[in-house]
């Protein structure tokens, strides 16, 4: 968000006056609506909240909290307290030491927060109204009586206000109780109220982003608040008002959303489309149906929108058959339930693969885990789940699957027991907080550009930590089954079934050479895993050694330049250039310059390449040192090749003339 963005909450649950009653959703409705506001991912709002004031504090917060701004801010106000009606009609906002009988001393009017709102140079203010006001006395208090309606709505919609735009949101309407929890009894413990726990929830979760476009609205929200409290209690209604240029977005979404700028089908192809004849339209739909398979997806998306164009605007028998096509781009996990069975708690990340078939539109997903015990990296085909042993005892997710046009979940079960080894446990991801909730969303793409030419694709990290095996099965060097030894020595099968020395795929069995077996155990993989390292530092090191070269001649080649210039400039006319530059040995210190870096951008690219086929050991110091050294000699020998070849393309061009 750009614009600058406030927000002040009001929360009042304690009263002195005994006959209006003590509620119990404010304080805790205060705190969770200024986190989700706060919070810069979601609202990214300046948040101040002023709990249980007194009328006189009240109204100077809420003056200065409309004083002083620009027209580019926009503003929240969210009122949760009771609200009451004065025997002539007007609405009033209860301050901690309100007396019913003294309003207009001791209460907020309606009417001083509506004057606040016209007299803002803000450009948009959105008002939250979470207030009891048919239940706002206590049963049997004579202060005051509750006569009448109170239309909340038209109490801030007598003048205009100020800006460009404001809103108002109320959790009931006339004389509805603004529930908190499932009753307004005064003994129950304390629960959010439902209103503003629809607000907290659906911008916390996202689920407010009603159209998927990465932004909560205004509109958004109060439609998801609506159906939710309805959902909660059919009594309670909430209400809108509004009066606003353009959409206002009151944050954003973490929904993840895969959205891909489509390239329009050809005109002809579109003309198609719109023609008279039924069997023209057939034969496009076709056309689009095959563009749908196409490897480049704005092609596909573009095919996609005209499909469903004809599918919802057609006649039935072609629109049945845009339907079928656009069914060919639905997502397809495979599986889409995974069981990881007993997980010995503090192992290592537990990994299986899910497949994403279909054309290349279907494999293009956002994926995002439910629940922080879940991880989630992109894979050529698909992507891996891994499973956080941290917790013990059952785990039940889900990962949601958000394509261009469809969702999907694939379901994720495992029941962490209790460890099997008596050895400290490997550092895994973060421990699952329940508490906290923020999971990695990734982007499974239907190709990754990283992809080798074996088919494999380099590591991602989704969470930013180490992970064991992350590679896919290959055959070892003696047909048995596909193990990887991940830096400790250790294959992921032995990770995940909590042994040592063993584990077998199909009929292979992997055991330590001096067992007999003929594999390779872990010294001599770690010995044969150090053998590129060597190389890399060895190769980096020449390329230094070059490069140093290089730049060394490339200054004496300067100075043998300078030093034939002066000599020729004091022979007058007589003088000869190519004789001075001959005298000097300027051509053999340019052309050895120019050997010397050459080679040494030649080595160091070898080196470079041996580092890249390191994997995940490229966080040893030597290989970090390996990588210093390649990016010195590059450094080095760019400069002093570029050097030479001016000065030498400078001498043929001086050399006739001087």
């Amino acid at each position: 968000m750009t614009d600058a963005r406030h927000a002040l909450i009001i929360a009042n649950d304690r009263y002195t006056d005994q006959g209006l009653k003590q509620l119990k959703a404010p304080a805790q409705d205060a705190t969770a609506l200024a986190g989700v506001l706060h919070d810069p991912q979601i609202g990214d709002f300046d948040v101040d909240v002023v709990r249980n004031a007194p009328a006189d504090a009240m109204r100077r917060r809420i003056q200065g909290f409309f004083s002083d701004r620009r027209r580019d801010d926009t503003l929240v106000l969210h009122f949760s307290c009771h609200g009451l009606k004065s025997e002539s009609g007007e609405l009033y906002f209860a301050a901690s030491d309100t007396e019913p009988r003294l309003l207009d001393a001791t209460a907020i009017p309606a009417q001083f927060v509506r004057g606040c709102m016209s007299r803002t140079r803000a450009g948009r203010t959105v008002l939250f109204l979470d207030c009891c006001y048919g239940g706002a006395f206590s049963r049997g208090s004579p202060s005051v009586r509750a006569t009448g309606e109170v239309n909340v709505l038209e109490s801030f919609t007598r003048e205009r206000p100020g800006g460009r735009g404001w809103a108002v949101i109320t959790a009931s309407n006339s004389m509805e109780f603004a529930f908190e929890g499932d009753e307004l009894a005064e003994n129950s413990a304390p629960r959010p109220s439902v209103f503003t726990h629809a607000v907290v929830e659906g911008l916390a979760t996202g689920e407010a982003d009603l159209d998927a476009d990465g932004e909560v609205s205004l509109d958004d929200l109060y439609d998801y608040v609506y159906e939710h409290v309805q959902e909660q209690n059919p009594n309670q209604t909430p209400s809108k008002t509004v009066e606003m240029q353009g959409e206002l977005q009151l944050a954003h979404s973490r929904r993840g959303r895969i959205k891909i700028a489509a390239i329009p089908s050809p005109p002809s192809l579109l003309a198609a489309v719109n023609s008279d004849n039924a069997f023209t339209r057939q034969g496009a739909v076709l056309e689009l149906r095959s563009r749908l398979q196409n490897e480049s997806l704005p092609l596909a998306e573009g095919a996609r929108q005209a499909l469903e164009d004809v599918a919802r605007n057609d006649i039935r028998q072609i629109a049945d058959e845009a339907s079928r096509a656009l069914r060919d781009i639905k997502l397809a996990p495979s599986p889409d339930r995974l069981d990881f069975g007993l997980v010995p708690k503090g192992s290592p990340l537990q990994e299986k693969s899910v497949t994403m078939n279909g054309p290349p539109l279907a494999r293009h997903c956002v994926a995002q885990p439910a629940q922080s015990w879940l991880r989630v990296e992109p894979t050529a085909n698909g992507f891996t789940v891994r499973v956080d042993a941290t917790t013990e005892g059952p785990l039940s997710g889900d990962i949601a699957l958000k394509g261009v046009a469809d969702e999907a979940v694939v379901h994720v079960e495992a029941v962490v027991g209790p460890s099997r080894d008596t050895r400290p446990p490997e550092a895994t991801a973060e421990p699952a907080n329940g508490s906290v909730h923020d999971p990695d969303t990734v982007v499974v793409a239907p190709s990754d550009p990283r992809t080798g030419a074996d088919g494999t694709s380099a590591p991602t990290v989704g969470d930013g930590m180490p992970h064991a095996g992350t590679g896919p099965s290959h055959a070892g060097p003696h047909g048995k089954g596909g193990q990887h030894a991940d830096p400790h020595g250790k294959s992921p099968q032995q990770g995940s079934q909590g042994q040592e020395g063993t584990g077998q795929e199909g009929t292979g069995q992997a055991a330590p050479e001096r067992a007999g077996t003929g594999q390779a155990g872990p010294e001599q993989a770690a010995g044969r895993a150090g053998l590129p390292s060597h190389r890399a530092s060895a190769l980096a090191g020449a390329a230094l050694a070059l490069a140093a070269t290089a730049a060394v001649t490339v200054i004496l080649g300067i100075r043998a330049v300078v030093v034939a210039a002066l000599d020729r400039g004091q022979e007058g006319q007589t003088g000869d250039l190519d004789h001075n530059v001959h005298q000097q040995g300027v051509l053999p210190l340019l052309t050895v310059t120019m050997i010397t870096a050459v080679l040494a951008l030649v080595v160091g690219a070898f080196a470079r390449h041996d580092l890249e086929t390191l994997g995940r050991r490229d966080a040893e110091p030597a290989v970090h040192g390996t990588r210093s050294m390649a990016s010195v000699a590059k450094g080095l020998a760019v400069p002093a090749l570029i050097v030479a070849v001016l000065i030498l393309v400078g001498y043929m061009i001086a050399a006739p003339h001087w």
